[in-house]
């Protein structure tokens, strides 16, 4: 009997130091960085669960819906800035996914460096 409950332990120990009791990265969340200019100020994304998806701190782009499909994220945004209001869909590269920091590339040549809000 003890042999059993030292090798259930062993395994136990073993299973948690494999990372197998860690759930995968998501990119559920609110996702923040600093804003250029203005020390101690924010700006992001909230993505919902539900496929919502809505701006942190962004007035000028609005975050309408997002998906996600292997290492693509596909946010609908509205951008009204300068009074011309454009729709449509960014497609972002995940570059890198943890549970406390979300990187992502666009087509054009620009990086976003998110930090998970808690």
């Amino acid at each position: 009997m003890k042999k059993q409950i030292i090798s259930m332990a062993v395994m136990a120990v073993v299973f948690a130091a494999c990372g197998g009791s860690k759930a995968p990265a998501t990119v559920v969340g609110s996702w923040v960085m600093p804003i250029n200019g203005q020390p101690g100020e924010v700006q992001g994304i909230k993505l919902e669960e539900n496929g919502e998806a809505s701006s942190i701190n962004m007035h000028t782009l609005i975050y309408k819906e997002w998906e996600q499909q292997g290492d693509q994220l596909y946010l609908t945004v509205k951008s009204i800035g300068n009074g011309i209001e454009i729709e449509g869909v960014d497609t972002l590269k995940i570059d890198k996914l943890t549970p406390d920091s979300l990187v992502l590339s666009s087509n054009y040549g620009y990086t976003l460096e998110y930090v998970r809000q808690k």
